[in-house]
């Protein structure tokens, strides 16, 4: 399995574009004359973010901020490239791409956590149930599809086949989209589908059609740890402190109230993929986003992923402390009583 290249020109994409922040990224979403500030993002196919439902709630338009879709995206990489050349001002991006991002140049900073994996909410690695694959060892020779490589599934396999003794190169990785996850498995074009935390619509979907048995999950090999970021190029949060400020703090207020009110929470959840075309019976899946309290981060979700880059030769010892990739500073909740 041979991704660093691959992981490599995605990095220097995103530094080589990442000039184009201060003015691509700044001057379009700068704020209306009636004081809006308009905050652009990717759409995700199954998946429905935090300040998607706060807009759906009204609580984003009571502080003068409105959000705005710029398509739909299938990676963090593919968030990357959009946020560093200013077409998206808020990107959904795993923690290790968004490290060698940040370590190629890159400014940017996780603001909010968007989901995080624990006992109940995590990214499950699938098998059919009456495959061979019991085991670790059993994996080698065998594919894992995942929804891109270089980001969050891809590092946990790394991370899996390390602990377990294996390398890299025992298993093949190949990348499919998460709406295909379920067909790609039943039709055995992979040995194991990864499903990822963000896409548990699409593992209840599987799990409810049965025929096929959760192997692993991310949070048996990582633990409790925030899984993807909302980041934002630094350039648009020093143009629009008080905006940035207010969408996040809303937006973790959110994840507060979904995990407080989870069947009103689906079905504005439901309401959201209907309104753009995609299948509402989904949101019956989904379980919340998996984040801690007030959607804080601790220095483990990003400690981990800085050793294990370390670990692979891809950062310097000390090159980073946890506080240069996720920050809370820009959530209002960070002081209040958890």
């Amino acid at each position: 399995m041979t991704i660093a290249p691959k992981l490599r020109r995605v990095a220097a994409l995103a530094l080589s574009l990442a000039v184009s922040i201060g003015t691509a990224g700044t001057a379009a979403a700068a704020s209306s004359p009636d004081n809006v500030t308009t905050i652009r993002f990717f759409s995700n196919h199954g998946y429905i973010a935090t300040f998607e439902i706060a807009a759906a709630l009204g609580w984003l338009k009571e502080k003068n901020i409105r959000i705005e879709s710029a398509g739909y995206s299938e990676s963090g990489p593919e968030n990357l490239m959009a946020l560093s050349s200013g077409a998206i001002d808020v990107a959904g991006i795993a923690t290790p791409p968004l490290i060698n991002a940040i370590s190629n140049g890159a400014k940017f900073v996780g603001v909010m956590p968007d989901i995080g994996t624990s006992r109940n909410i995590n990214s499950k690695f699938f098998v059919l149930a009456d495959s061979p694959i019991k085991t670790a060892a059993d994996l080698k020779g065998k594919s894992i599809a995942v929804n891109t490589l270089g980001a969050h599934l891809d590092y946990t396999v790394r991370e899996y086949l390390r602990t377990h003794g294996m390398h890299n190169g025992d298993v093949q990785l190949t990348v499919v989209p998460g709406p295909q996850l379920d067909q790609i498995l039943r039709h055995k074009q992979a040995d194991v589908v990864a499903v990822g935390a963000w896409q548990t619509v699409f593992a209840g979907k599987i799990k409810a059609e049965g025929g096929a048995r959760v192997l692993f999950t991310d949070y048996d090999v990582l633990g409790d740890i925030v899984l993807g970021n909302d980041a934002m190029a630094k350039a648009f949060i020093a143009k629009h402190p008080q905006a940035v400020r207010d969408f996040i703090t809303v937006s973790a207020r959110t994840a507060d109230w979904t995990a407080d009110h989870l069947d009103e929470a689906r079905k504005v959840f439901a309401q959201i993929l209907k309104a753009r075309g995609d299948n509402p019976e989904l949101a019956s899946y989904w379980p919340g986003y998996g984040v801690r309290r007030h959607a804080l981060y601790t220095d483990h979700d990003a400690r981990f992923w800085i050793d294990a880059l370390v670990r692979d030769g891809r950062l310097k010892p000390g090159q980073f402390a946890p506080a240069d990739i996720l920050s809370n500073k820009f959530n209002d909740l960070t002081n209040l009583t958890q």
